[in-house]
C-alpha cells in the first residue's frame, strides 16, 4: 500500500540508536527525505545517512538546550526547505534498579530532561516553524512507553516522563489543527524492544521471562515493529483520521499476569 510519504521530508529524533535507526530506514523506503538527529554519536548518524543516500542529511543537537534545537531545525530547513514531519524519538532509560525513595534528583532530572523536555522543545520548534509556513496537514509522532501506561517498578524517572507524554499528545493534536488544519499529534507506546540500549538486561533469561509474561504474544519487539507504526501514523494517507492515537507496540501486554 502506497503511504504517500514520497518526496516529503522528516525529522527523526534520536536517531542514532536501535528504534531511530529502523524509524529513518522506514520513512527512506518509503520514499522520504530524513534528517538523521543525533547529539554524540555523528559516525553512526553520518554512515547511516550514507547508507541511505544523499538525499538523507545528519544533525546534531543537544535536545535539552533550546538554542541547539533552534539551530538543529535551522539547519534541516536549510537542507529541506520544509518539513512534513517530526518523530520525537531520543530519550534514555537507566538500567539501574532504583526505588523512588533511594533515587537522586539528579537522577530524576537527568531523565526527565532527556525524556520529556526534549520533545517539548522539538515539538514546539516543529509548531513554529509550521505557524510560520501554513499549510493543510502536519504530522508529530512521538515514541513514548508501556512504562507510561502501566508504571515501571524502581524506574519512577522513565514511567513518569513518558507518562506525561499522554498529556502533550491529547494537547497538541488540538494546538496543531490551529497552525494546519488537518495536523495530527500521535504517539506510539513501545514495550520491551531488542535494542543496544536494552541488550544488557534482555541477556537475563529472567528477565525476558518477567517482561513476556504479561504479553500474550510472549515475544521482544523488534526495531521495526515500532518503525512500522510510527511510519503509519505520520502517513496522512494511511492515518488521515488519527490523531490523538496512543498506541502501545506490545504483543498485547496487559497489566496483569498471563503467563506463570
Amino acid at each position: 500500500m502506497d503511504s504517500g510519504l514520497r518526496g516529503t521530508s522528516v525529522l527523526v529524533t534520536g536517531a542514532s540508536g536501535g528504534i531511530g535507526q529502523a524509524i529513518c530506514r522506514a520513512f527512506a523506503e518509503e520514499g522520504a527525505r530524513v534528517a538523521i538527529h543525533y547529539r554524540s554519536q555523528r559516525e553512526v548518524a553520518e554512515q547511516l545517512a550514507a547508507d541511505l543516500g544523499t538525499e538523507h542529511i545528519p544533525v546534531q543537537a543537544d535536545l535539552t538546550d533550546e538554542t541547539d534545537v533552534d539551530r538543529m531545525f535551522t539547519a534541516t530547513l536549510a537542507a529541506f526547505g520544509r518539513l512534513d514531519a517530526v518523530v520525537a524519538n531520543a530519550g534514555i532509560w537507566i538500567a539501574d534498579e532504583v526505588p523512588l525513595h533511594h533515587m537522586t534528583l539528579a537522577q530524576w532530572q537527568k531523565t526527565f530532561a532527556t525524556d520529556l523536555t526534549s520533545i517539548f522543545l522539538t515539538c514546539r520548534g516543529y509548531l513554529r516553524h509550521v505557524a510560520a509556513a501554513p499549510r493543510e496537514t502536519a504530522s508529530i509522532v512521538m515514541v513514548g512507553s508501556t512504562a507510561g501506561l502501566f508504571g515501571e517498578e524502581n524506574h519512577a524517572d522513565y514511567a513518569s516522563s513518558k507518562a506525561a507524554l499522554s498529556g502533550l499528545t491529547m494537547t497538541l493534536k488540538n494546538e496543531i489543527v490551529r497552525v494546519a488544519p488537518r495536523g495530527r499529534v500521535n504517539l506510539v507506546c513501545p514495550g520491551w524492544v531488542a535494542t543496544p540500549m536494552s541488550a544488557s538486561a534482555l541477556e537475563d533469561p529472567q528477565v525476558v521471562a518477567r517482561a513476556t509474561a504479561t504479553i500474550p504474544l510472549r515475544k521482544v519487539a523488534l526495531p521495526e515493529d515500532v518503525a512500522s507504526a510510527v511510519v503509519y501514523l505520520t502517513s496522512d494517507r494511511l492515518a488521515g483520521h488519527l490523531s490523538g492515537t496512543i498506541l502501545p507496540i506490545a504483543g498485547g501486554m496487559e497489566g496483569r499476569l498471563l503467563h506463570g
